[in-house]
């Protein structure tokens, strides 16, 4: 399988480690992110719902630092990942899970959640989750939802 560049490697130079956290405080996270790395939008049904831009960490890229008792899941579907948010606030920080088209075990962090941090200032790839095309990688636009949705978003 061909090496993804948008799935933080461990070996990946110079890093910076970030924190984060969910609204209230209660789950505080920290990751080890390369830098000028790049923020992910995927098109499944719940990454749109959840509207988050995310970054693909390998497990040993990220630590839970606080509030773990504080964590709801949700799976759905194929149960390749698990959402953790936070049960005070509803926050999800982030998903944990095994996709062997995206190298195996991933931790895939809310950056929204990282403090101090603009995810605006990123450059974005999606994903054609919706349709289970991860074998086609990431680009640099949007996948279509549908066409269907697209003609009645624009009006066509």
């Amino acid at each position: 399988m061909e090496n993804r560049s948008d799935i933080v490697e461990l070996n990946a130079k110079p890093s910076v480690k970030r924190t984060g956290s969910c609204h209230c405080g209660a789950v505080r996270f920290e990751a080890e992110l390369p830098a000028g790395f790049r923020g992910n939008r995927c098109n499944c049904s719940i990454c749109q719902k959840l509207g988050a831009v995310g970054c693909i960490v390998k497990p040993a890229a990220f630590r839970l630092v606080a509030g773990e008792a504080s964590l709801g899941r949700y799976q759905w579907g194929m149960r390749v990942s698990t959402r953790h948010f936070c049960t005070h606030c509803g926050v999800y920080c982030f998903g944990a899970g095994h996709l062997p088209q995206i190298g195996g075990d991933f931790v895939s962090l809310n950056l929204n959640c990282l403090d101090d941090f603009d995810v605006n200032a990123l450059d974005l790839v999606y994903w054609d989750g919706r349709h289970d095309n991860w074998m086609a990688g990431p680009r640099d636009t949007p996948w279509p939802v549908s066409t269907d949705a697209h003609q009645a978003a624009v009006g066509a």
